[in-house]
């Protein structure tokens, strides 16, 4: 899909975590859960502003 987010960069998210002070093995149970999601909707909003624009 032309203009479509595929995936989060994982390596740098763990690291965003661990700037955060979250523990990685945490990190690593929630980030395909919240990446999942955001993806949709990140998607989601592509495909509608190409009908509008």
């Amino acid at each position: 899909m032309p203009g479509a987010v595929l995936g989060w960069d994982m390596g740098a998210a763990l690291e965003m975590g661990r700037a955060l002070g979250i523990a990685p093995v945490a990190v690593a149970e929630l980030l395909p859960v919240i990446e999942a999601v955001m993806i949709r909707k990140t998607n989601e909003q592509i495909e509608e502003s190409g009908r509008d624009g």
